[in-house]
């Protein structure tokens, strides 16, 4: 990721340029500011595990809970923001054995 050296804001690639969208800074993307420009499938912030969508890295919290499906007792569970913010978020499981994926609402 690039940081605005003016004022810290995350910067934007657009039309072959860094651009900060707080205080107008640019700057030509280059070789070297392109290596640091990878995407990442996920990021830890205070123990809070981050999932870009359809990554699966196999890290996911478990839990004993009846699948089901086929019965079984262990699922690897998230959360995710559905609806608007001032509701709930949505509790994911997935069958460790077969891989069905069911919600429950709080």
């Amino acid at each position: 990721m690039m940081f605005c050296p003016t004022c810290g804001k995350l910067m934007k690639s657009k039309d072959g340029q860094l651009c900060c969208s707080k205080c107008g800074y640019t700057e030509t993307i280059t070789a070297e500011n392109k290596e640091q420009m990878k995407k990442v499938a996920y990021m830890q912030e205070n123990d809070i595990l981050i999932v870009e969508e359809g990554a699966d890295i196999g890290t996911k919290p478990t839990i004993a809970i009846k699948c089901p499906n086929c019965g079984h007792g262990l699922a690897e569970w998230w959360l995710r923001q559905l609806r608007s913010a001032d509701e709930s978020e949505v509790r994911f499981f997935r069958c460790t054995k077969c891989k069905h994926t069911w919600r429950e609402y709080d």
